[in-house]
């Protein structure tokens, strides 16, 4: 390699260092406005109690994809450390429903602020496939998500996947009849950023 085009190979890497720089710095701007702008609506999370009863179900290990202001599964919550995903763990009490997550805040969510347990195949921008089969074995999105009040009066969903769906079941029945979803992936056309694909976090 000569000098001249050694020259314009550097030249070519900077400014293509600038430009990466540039498009995160806009992402993160974006990502900021959005938090300062739904934190009137998400308010204090509620605060898990002292004490509380035996595991109703018992915990159930995945990873926490992000929660949505409800009914739309594109409209992802950033405030604090909503917006991160994290691997997690799922377990229902009597009082309510403790999602613990790694590196991250619990989530507390009473038992009379939920609202359903439902699976579905997209949320926060991330789309699951359910599993096929018959019966019990089948799951029909990729996605449990759980919809419920937060003391502000803001409806949330929030979702998790689990290691294994098949308790999915197991969520889905031990609640009363499910709330109504947005639009998902494939029912029709949808605003807001496109939806991630396939397994990875």
């Amino acid at each position: 390699m000569n000098t001249g085009t050694a020259i314009g190979t550097y030249i070519f890497g900077f400014i293509v260092v600038i430009l990466i720089g540039l498009v995160i710095r806009r992402m993160l701007r974006g990502w900021r406005r959005r938090a300062e702008g739904q934190a009137a609506l998400i308010g204090a999370l509620p605060v898990m109690p002292d004490l509380v009863g035996s595991a109703v179900i018992a915990p159930t290990r995945g990873l926490y994809l992000g929660s949505t202001l409800a009914p739309n599964w594109l409209d992802r919550i950033t405030v604090g450390d909503l917006g991160y995903r994290t691997k997690a763990v799922l377990t229902r009490y009597p009082e309510g429903v403790l999602l613990e997550r790694s590196g991250a805040g619990p989530i507390w969510m009473p038992q009379a602020s939920i609202t359903g347990v439902r699976t579905e195949r997209g949320l926060a921008g991330k789309v699951l496939p359910g599993i096929p089969g018959k019966g019990e074995e089948q799951v029909a999105g990729g996605i449990l998500v759980i919809r419920w009040r937060l003391p502000s009066g803001t409806e949330i969903d929030t979702g998790f996947r689990g290691e294994d769906r098949r308790v999915y079941a197991q969520w889905t029945s031990s609640f009363g009849p499910q709330p109504e979803s947005g639009p998902q992936p494939g029912s029709g056309p949808q605003t807001g950023s496109g939806p991630e694909t396939g397994e990875s976090a």
